[in-house]
């Protein structure tokens, strides 16, 4: 059976780093704070918030938090952002998505400086991750992936890393992340031909796996000896919380693998945070 990856320790470890930085930050009277702009009542977002406050707390970040009607038009959302932009007690914000279908999402996105983007939703922070500069930051739960893997000690460089989705959320910038640490990367997709999404899989060395549909990666897709690493998030036909992969078809041939939830999910409030750190740093 394969070792399992779990995220606790992995977020535990961020929020102390963090915790320590923020509380020396606090000594030369700066304050780290984040700003969550919130639209409506989605209750995947309330979860986040909820899981962010609660981390802020223990990591000694302020957070505050800016909600909004669901219609609220595009011009006051944007006037909002823009007010935030120039509050230089706030270093970093979280704005939840999608955004209603009224609202154009990237001038909404476009708004923000990429210096308070805490995760990569800006073409300048995107540009950040894809130039190898620290221009802004790369998304939560793409960070959260190679947080992990460097937590477990498991190397990238050399290694053939296979990432199934190619989101600008998570897929995109992880491949980008991972190349940066010499990693080869092959990234399949729903337009991949079956038998090449089946023969990436087999032959990396780690497979990431961001495509949102449940149980979608089976042990067809994947070879022995592996390190998996599940991002998805997703209900299955029970009812249950389950990952892109069939986690029990395909453990006992792997070497390592995130549960699901348990696995990438509980380190990215913690990425989070050390983003907000930093960008307090930097001021």
């Amino acid at each position: 059976m394969a070792e399992l990856l779990k995220g606790s320790a992995v977020a535990k470890s961020l929020t102390e780093g963090s915790k320590t930085k923020a509380a020396e930050l606090r000594e030369r009277g700066i304050v780290p704070t984040l700003a969550i702009v919130r639209l409506g009542e989605n209750p995947g977002d309330l979860a986040y918030e909820k899981g962010a406050l609660k981390r802020a707390a223990q990591t000694g970040i302020e957070v505050r938090s800016f909600v909004f009607e669901e219609g609220i038009s595009q011009e006051e959302l944007i006037g909002a952002i823009e007010e935030i932009n120039q509050n230089d007690s706030i270093h970093g914000v979280l704005l939840f998505r999608p955004l209603p279908k009224h609202i154009d999402e990237k001038a909404v996105c476009e708004s923000l400086r990429p210096e308070k983007d805490m995760d990569g939703i800006t073409s300048g922070s995107m540009a950040g991750v894809f130039m190898d500069s620290d221009l802004g930051y790369p998304p939560c739960t793409a960070e959260a992936c190679i947080e992990l893997l460097d937590h477990y000690g498991i190397e990238l460089k050399g290694q053939k890393v296979t990432v199934f989705g190619r989101s600008l959320v998570i897929g995109k910038p992880v491949a980008m992340m991972a190349m940066r640490r010499h990693a080869t990367i092959t990234m399949c997709h729903s337009r991949t031909r079956l038998e090449d999404f089946a023969k990436a899989g087999q032959e990396a060395d780690i497979v990431i796996a961001a495509l949102g549909r449940a149980k979608m990666v089976g042990s067809d897709k994947l070879g022995k000896g592996q390190v998996l690493i599940d991002v998805g998030i997703n209900v299955d036909e029970d009812g249950n919380l389950c990952g892109d992969m069939d986690f029990d078809e395909v453990q006992n041939d792997a070497a390592m693998i995130t549960p699901v939830p348990g696995g990438v999910g509980s380190v990215t409030t913690a990425v989070l945070m050390k983003h907000v750190v930093a960008a307090a740093s930097r001021k």
